[in-house]
């Protein structure tokens, strides 16, 4: 259920403030290549930095539970 409301929040976040999340694909490194009829676009550092703060998420979370 926690995952579920944290899901909604993000979900009314990004629809509500999309300027909150204006920098995602937009970082050094985020691969953007457009054709003449085609694009690719590969988020890499975006990719990075959503890992790592959802790793430091799940750590404290753990963290948190194991100490309860």
């Amino acid at each position: 259920m926690l995952i579920g409301a944290g899901m909604l929040m993000l979900g009314a976040l990004v629809r509500f403030a999309p300027g909150m999340f204006g920098w995602f694909g937009n970082l050094p490194g985020d691969i953007d290549i457009q054709g003449e009829n085609s694009r690719v676009f590969i988020p890499i550092t975006s990719m990075i930095v959503v890992s790592v703060v959802l790793t430091l998420i799940v750590n404290l979370v753990g963290v948190w539970f194991r100490n309860r």
